[in-house]
């Protein structure tokens, strides 16, 4: 059954909420600049719901802009309290519990150009992204056109690293789950025609190289813009129209795609982010390179992103992927510490044990656009979060994801509390840390830790468009080098400081990624 809950517009105003729990923690730093590109396949329209699943889960009813019934005051009431609460334009939710499917959507698209957001809104989705790419490998997997744990370069003959020997041992395998040594990369101009992701992997050859493959995991989205060639060389398509004609076609996901010509002739959603006297501006930066789409490139809405979820939880039988496959997209590969992330990775998935629950999920982060896809495979659910505005989506996200666990599961998800502020500790992680295009500075009151995170100066200089602003928020630590962020738009992420061999502070492990510690600061 699908019920939806989609108000206009006009009902943005805060309405009082019951219990609005604090954010949880998995989701992705809200910094990352991800791009999109230009082409996209066709689709076959959804069939319409019978009648027999247009039934109501209760409460209140009407029907939303393609005739669903909308219901689940709780849900609708939670939503529009917590978008008012964050200061959020527009959201959308999906809720996949007891076979049911319920969503529940809140304000409008645009401050500037209003229209109601709906199941169907399409949203930017970052780094959710990759988990097409992935499910795309394990189809051409099952076909017996990929073996996972075969050379890449079998795959792609023209990848050229900066170590020739990192370069010829990188498995498939070792792209999916993040543990080739490639560094996260930069968004590279490669063009918009069809060959711009050959022309991003030629870039690679003076790409950071972080440690031996399959020494460590650090997340890249260098390695999956690789696995996006590989796609193109063994289906002899582009990118997007391989996924489109693996995915998209046979899942029915009608409102997913690359395309920005396409794009315009649906309602979409764009981003948007708060000055510091708080008023909120749309977002001018939404896609930059084509090179980035297997990584970061997919539109899609939560009704798309919802019925996805249901066909990794295997209750949707489309003969894509066999389900053997799907379930080992999520057996852990890797172990994650203290991380935002999760507790492993499997195969592109980042799992996470809540109050004794194994949950699978990927988070994506897009200029003022924020994405939570959450599903509890033992309990055949699923919820999916889309929030239009930074920094306070990505807690609007994770306030959602709590909320639907506790109230259709009963799981609680708790954050950590931070140790009292010890000021020897603090003298020994304070100083500028370095992150590729962005930099990190850590900073002591004598009361407590401030973090701030932001692009390095010199790119925001030299850009020639708006970028996404900086964020600061409070840094509380936890035992064993281990630091949770107390305040701010990146509020409940986790991760953890390195130390060399004479115990000194030398990085901070953030969103998965290493920053190194360039300097010191007293």
């Amino acid at each position: 059954m699908i019920v939806t809950s989609c108000p206009s517009a006009s009902s943005c105003a805060a309405t009082e909420s019951p219990d609005i729990p604090e954010p949880t923690t998995t989701t992705r730093m809200p910094l990352i600049i991800v791009v999109s590109a230009l082409s996209a396949g066709c689709r076959r329209p959804r069939a319409p719901l019978s009648a027999d699943r247009m039934r109501p889960a209760g409460g209140r009813i009407r029907l939303g802009r393609k005739g669903y019934e909308m219901s689940d005051i709780a849900l609708t009431e939670f939503v529009g309290a917590t978008a008012a609460k964050f200061g959020i334009p527009g959201v959308a939710v999906g809720i996949y519990a007891g076979g049911e499917a319920v969503f529940a959507c809140h304000g409008v698209t645009s401050v500037e150009n209003p229209l109601p957001v709906d199941e169907d809104t399409v949203f930017a989705l970052g780094s959710v992204s990759k988990t097409f790419t992935a499910t795309a490998v394990l189809c051409l997997a099952a076909r017996g056109k990929v073996e996972l744990d075969a050379p890449v370069r079998r795959y792609v003959p023209e990848l050229v690293l900066a170590d020739e020997r990192v370069a010829a041992r990188i498995t498939v395998r070792q792209l999916l789950n993040h543990t080739s040594g490639l560094g996260n990369g930069e968004v590279v101009e490669s063009g918009s025609g069809d060959d711009a992701l050959a022309r991003y992997v030629a870039t690679l050859a003076t790409l950071d190289l972080i440690g031996e493959p399959g020494e460590r995991a650090s997340y890249s989205q260098a390695g999956y813009n690789v696995l996006g060639r590989m796609i193109e060389h063994v289906t002899g398509l582009t990118f997007e129209k391989a996924i489109a004609t693996m995915l998209f076609e046979p899942l029915e996901l009608e409102h997913s795609l690359y395309s920005a010509d396409e794009l315009l002739t649906r309602r979409f959603a764009v981003g948007h982010n708060r000055a510091e006297d708080g008023t909120m501006s749309v977002a001018r930066l939404r896609k930059r390179a084509r090179g980035d789409n297997a990584g970061g490139g997919l539109e899609s809405s939560v009704s798309d992103l919802l019925r996805w979820s249901r066909f990794h939880l295997g209750d949707i039988d489309a003969q894509v992927v066999p389900a053997e496959l799907l379930r080992e997209m999520r057996d852990p590969t890797v172990a994650l510490r203290a991380s935002t992330l999760g507790d492993d990775i499997g195969l592109c998935w980042f799992l996470r044990d809540v109050d004794g629950v194994r949950t699978v999920g990927h988070g994506g982060s897009t200029n003022g656009q924020f994405t939570e896809l959450l599903t509890v495979p033992e309990r055949d659910f699923a919820v999916v979060s889309l929030a239009n505005a930074g920094p306070d989506g990505i807690q609007f996200n994770q306030a959602v994801v709590r909320w639907a666990l506790e109230h259709y599961l009963g799981v609680i998800d708790r954050d950590p509390e931070p140790l009292p502020f010890d000021a020897a500790r603090a003298r020994e992680i304070v100083g500028l840390y370095d992150l590729g295009s962005m930099r990190l500075i850590i900073e002591s009151s004598g009361a407590e830790l401030r973090l701030d995170v932001d692009i390095k100066p010199e790119i925001r200089a030299a850009a020639d468009q708006e970028l996404p602003p900086g964020h600061t928020g409070g840094v509380g630590l936890l035992p064993r080098d281990e630091y949770i962020i107390t305040s701010g738009g990146m509020q409940g992420q986790r991760g953890y400081f390195t130390r060399d061999a004479s115990g000194a502070v030398i990085g901070i492990d953030i969103a998965g990624r290493l920053a190194n510690r360039v300097a010191a600061q007293g």
